[in-house]
């Protein structure tokens, strides 16, 4: 169905959000139409941040807000829905918006195909009504759906929308762009050679994927990386995990900055422990790039100031390739924890691919490699 059938026949003016591939075409109708507007459209750092924000909204004006997602964040929201909009608690009627990614039966990613089994089932059993969208499911359809989700709603209980691969259509075209000139995947190669050896832990998305086919290029073994190809927020505390118990090994963790807002307690548990042998490299473009470009608030924050306040003992932030191979080269030598921001555009190649390795192949190659050190 069109996009803004479907806004329309939902009747809600505010949406809080995470974006999601799925939900493209939403994402760009809401760019369209609000761009980042407190009073209509927020992207949140994570689902719960949106289910909590879209709380306070109702809160202060009585009306059901809306808050989009894709199916991985349904584990993020679980303690809001149970424990702040829950009928049985505060009574808040939200209209949830699920991309679903893995559904049963259709060709996805492994790290969203157990996602996808139990998505529906999770939204029931959090007690949220729930009504699936094709792309065969007509208008008529959703219009009889919302209305029997208005009484539902009306009660003080949730309902959600869950939404096939291509179910929505007819999304406006919004270009997303920065003005900053490092290539991602070019960063990454440079990481790559100055890291040599060291393990590296590269976070979801297009940067795992761009890794990977960096050592395919470079003829090199997959043994040195993991790739965090799910859990999207905790790569950081992966690398972590693996720093404190090598200590006599350099760990190298390539972030995002959509990550790394996902989950930013984790840089204050990092500056809390100081693990000297990690370093933290966080490529910032300020975007979702993997699931379409749209923005998060990374690019008008500082990300420097917020780890040396977590305890980073060194944080520096370059936007050009001569003072990245200098910031990777003292970072390989400094026996401190370090974190480099390095300022990248939203550019990805078309023809980028995929691991070609099981994620189980990933992990015990990983494995057995750390046992060597």
């Amino acid at each position: 169905m069109k996009v803004e059938k479907l806004v329309e026949i939902i009747e809600a003016d505010f949406y809080a959000g995470v974006p999601d591939s799925q939900l493209k075409p939403l994402c760009n109708y809401l760019m369209d139409k609000y761009g980042i507007d407190p009073k209509h459209h927020i992207i949140a750092a994570n689902e719960g941040n949106c289910t909590a924000l879209a709380a306070g909204y109702h809160l202060a004006t009585g009306k059901v807000p809306v808050v989009y997602m894709q199916n991985s964040g349904e584990g993020n929201i679980i303690n809001p829905v149970a424990s702040l909009l829950n009928d049985k608690v505060y009574a808040i009627p939200v209209v949830f918006v699920v991309g679903w990614r893995g559904e049963p039966g259709i060709h996805d990613e492994p790290q969203h195909i157990y996602q996808g089994e139990v998505t529906v089932k999770l939204l029931e059993d959090m007690d949220i009504k729930t009504f699936v969208i094709g792309k065969d499911t007509t208008d008529d359809e959703v219009i009889a759906v919302m209305k029997d989700f208005r009484s539902v709603l009306a009660k003080g209980k949730d309902v959600a929308f869950v939404i096939r691969k291509g179910a929505l259509t007819d999304a406006p075209k919004v270009e997303y762009k920065n003005d900053n000139s490092m290539v991602r995947e070019e960063i990454i190669r440079h990481i790559v050679a100055v890291s040599g050896d060291d393990p590296i832990i590269s976070t979801t998305g297009k940067a795992s994927r761009e890794l990977f086919e960096t050592r395919v290029a470079n003829g090199q073994s997959h043994k040195y990386d993991f790739l965090t190809v799910g859990s999207m927020g905790h790569s950081s505390s992966i690398a972590l995990g693996v720093a404190v118990n090598k200590p006599d090994t350099k760990i190298w963790c390539i972030d995002g900055d959509g990550a790394v807002l996902m989950h930013m307690g984790s840089m204050a548990v990092i500056g809390a422990n100081k693990p000297t042998n990690l370093v933290h490299v966080v490529i910032n473009n300020g975007a979702h790039e993997t699931v379409g470009g749209m923005p998060t608030v990374a690019g008008s924050i500082d990300l420097v100031a917020i780890a040396k306040a977590c305890g980073y003992p060194y944080a520096i932030c370059v936007d050009n390739f001569d003072d990245l191979n200098k910031e990777l080269a003292e970072a390989k030598k400094r026996n401190e924890l370090s974190l480099i921001e390095v300022k990248c555009s939203i550019c990805a190649r078309e023809d980028l691919g995929r691991p070609t390795t099981t994620a189980i192949d990933n992990k015990e190659g990983f494995m057995k490699y750390l046992k060597t050190l």
